[in-house]
């Protein structure tokens, strides 16, 4: 991993065709690299949830070149190498999966389920109403509180969306836009040598939180279209 983030740190200097296109050899060096560790990844996630025994590297790595048709910022290649293991299609699942990210000074591990859509969002926020003792447990859970004791703040409402009780006991559930879990790396985390055991304890310690958020997935068809 340490040449990924060598590669990546003079990248984010030099983000432009004409550099890329003359350090085109490390940038396939590290690319192979970094699909050799999600190969990796995978045989250890399949035992932990065999479900995901028919990804491949190629359904959950992003590529580096960026769409920039319609955005401001036209740097043409993307600052980090990420990689989404997800049930039933990788990176393009809606499904709550497990997230790793790589960029100088800026490395972590996420999981759980990103914005989902009006409709599953509602769904997720009436079980978690309807079952809130069972997510506290899941967070108590030992190996889970190690590493994540809530889900992530960066994106909520200000009040308690329409129709939910804002004296609920744990409102703040209720507030979130997505539902995601995260820890951040360190770089000396990421190039050790026990790195790939570190994820895979991560994955392990995220999997209670994603198995909840991904029954309500296979149920919200239940629920009536709120958008």
């Amino acid at each position: 991993m340490k040449d990924i983030l060598a590669f990546l740190t003079e990248l984010s200097c030099n983000n432009n065709r004409e550099w890329f296109n003359e350090h085109k050899d490390w940038y396939v060096r590290c690319q192979k690299q970094f699909e050799l560790f999600t190969v990796q990844w995978l045989e250890r996630l399949v035992e932990i949830d065999p479900e995901m025994k028919a990804l491949t590297p190629k359904d959950c790595m992003w590529r580096i070149y960026r769409d920039v048709r319609f955005s401001h910022d036209k740097r043409p290649f993307k600052e980090w190498f990420g990689v989404f293991p997800a049930v039933k299609g990788g990176k393009k699942s809606d499904r709550g999966g497990y997230y790793v990210h790589l960029q100088p000074g800026r490395c972590m591990f996420a999981g759980g389920m990103w914005c989902p859509n009006k409709d599953l969002l509602h769904a997720l926020r009436r079980e978690i109403l309807a079952n809130c003792d069972e997510v506290e447990d899941i967070f108590a859970n030992p190996l889970t509180n190690k590493y994540f004791q809530d889900f992530d703040t960066d994106q909520m409402l200000k009040k308690v969306p329409q129709g939910f009780p804002a004296e609920f006991e744990h409102a703040d559930w209720l507030k979130r836009k997505a539902y995601t879990f995260s820890i951040a790396l360190t770089d000396e985390q990421v190039c050790a040598p026990d790195f790939l055991d570190l994820v895979t304890e991560l994955c392990q310690a995220g999997k209670p939180i994603n198995d909840f958020l991904n029954y309500t997935f296979e149920e919200y068809g239940e629920f009536p279209d709120r958008r």
